[in-house]
């Protein structure tokens, strides 16, 4: 987490094109967020988070930053759409429902860490059950001489099981019935706790371990969870994924231009737009939530609200939520010049993606540099035809170009396979030309 705001940005440079001011605001609430850390514990609680509000359209790189960041930081991240809640009494889901998913998610991040810390017991627990089920042990009462060459056998069935080559062995695996845990973060923690607590009644009706025939292969993904179930101390676990998700979370709050309630609207026609927003405030501004592994306060989550606002703006929600996000960025749209970027300059760009993906069939896809400039200018042109969706149409775009090269892929194995400038023209031109056809393709 201790990185500088040039270097969250050097970062992101590699992921998302231009948008320059998002990445900065972003780096600096982040750092922000690093230097509250280091203060004592009396003004830390009293520094809130600067929460963000992106503006702009779909396709220009709002969820993408959110996300890298998240996965940059190792930091608990959601995504949520702010037209799936509803107001309490109408039917949709809960506004708390958010706080409980960063939580499910803070715990699985934690989890992941303690497995790797934790790597070399897991991987010697599950060799141990296996090489015992391949290599029966032998009785206390045998000779020494036996005994050396047991040990001599087990150290290269070991050696055999790790490198894989007993996979397609079969063996029966006697294993306990590991505990499910129930993670329906719209239900409220005591609905939760009830619907666990039938969980471990029915599970305690039928209690003798289970006996199946599996692979070895399948042996050792079933004893990883078994091990981590065993040598993984939950309740530590679960403590520091809520104080993880307390102080490091982050909520990327997405569409929050649906619930706004525009002037031009007649007679606010959805009564629970603004219970949302009403619903929301308590959370963003800080409140206690209640989730089954604890109470978590969210006066330190960031909150990141991202919309389009091509309907309302950003002034038509509810004065006290604007409040709630002083920081404003607006994104620019995309040229044609940061479509060619997006496509030659990003870390596994569509087109390396492309590439791989032909490459398992054998063939070379060679995308000239006019042909890219061509596919950018297409793309480009069709955002101003139809609705601008960004980035997004190059999707379409590519799909439209590469779908008979893909098709018959297996009949070009070890060929080279050259994108021209002329074949996307011919691919394309006339459905970008044509309204009624690039509404329906592109």
């Amino acid at each position: 987490m201790d990185l500088t705001p040039k270097q969250i940005v050097a970062y992101l440079d590699d992921y998302v094109i231009s948008q320059h001011n998002a990445k900065k605001t972003i780096a600096l609430a982040l750092r922000t967020r690093y230097r509250r850390m280091q203060l004592s514990q009396e003004l830390q609680d009293e520094i809130m988070p600067k929460n963000i509000l992106m503006i702009g359209s779909t396709g220009v790189g709002k969820t993408e930053i959110s996300r890298r960041l998240a996965k940059m930081m190792k930091v608990p991240f959601i995504k949520v759409e702010a037209s799936k809640y509803t107001e309490v009494g109408f039917v949709g889901r809960d506004v708390e429902s958010m706080i409980r998913d960063l939580v499910v998610n803070s715990i699985s991040i934690v989890k992941a860490e303690q497995e790797e810390q934790n790597k070399e017991k897991i991987d010697n627990y599950v060799l141990n059950k296996i090489v015992e089920k391949l290599l029966p042990p032998l009785p206390e009462s045998v000779s020494e001489s036996k005994k050396d060459d047991y040990q001599r056998l087990l150290e290269a069935m070991e050696k055999r099981v790790q490198s894989g080559e007993m996979d397609d062995k079969i063996i029966e695996l006697e294993f306990d019935k590991i505990h499910v845990e129930f993670n329906d973060t719209n239900l409220p923690p005591e609905m939760a706790k009830v619907q666990e607590s039938f969980s471990q009644i029915f599970s305690s009706i039928n209690k003798e371990d289970k006996k199946k025939e599996v692979t070895v292969k399948d042996a050792k993904s079933i004893l990883k969870l078994e091990a981590s179930h065993k040598l993984l101390d939950m309740t530590s676990i679960n403590t520091q994924a809520l104080q993880r998700a307390e102080d490091g979370g982050i909520i990327f709050l997405d569409e929050i231009d649906k619930i706004a309630v525009s002037e031009k609207s007649q007679g606010r026609s959805d009564p629970s737009k603004e219970g949302v927003q009403r619903d929301l405030l308590p959370i963003v501004e800080g409140s206690s939530v209640t989730t089954k592994y604890g109470v978590i306060n969210t006066d330190h989550i960031l909150f990141i609200a991202a919309g389009a606002f091509h309907v309302s703006k950003p002034s038509d929600l509810i004065p006290e939520l604007q409040g709630r996000f002083p920081l404003r960025v607006e994104l620019e749209s995309l040229t044609e010049e940061t479509l060619y970027k997006i496509l030659t300059q990003t870390q596994n760009s569509l087109l390396k993606q492309y590439q791989a993906l032909l490459g398992v069939e054998g063939m070379t896809l060679i995308f000239e540099d006019e042909a890219i400039k061509t596919v950018a200018k297409l793309a480009h042109r069709a955002n101003e035809l139809t609705e601008d969706i960004g980035a997004r149409r190059l999707h379409t775009v590519l799909e439209k170009i590469l779908e008979d090269i893909s098709f018959d892929a297996d009949e070009h194995k070890g060929e080279e396979h050259r994108i021209t400038s002329e074949f996307v023209h011919e691919k394309l031109d006339e459905v970008v030309e044509d309204d009624d056809l690039s509404r329906y393709i592109l």
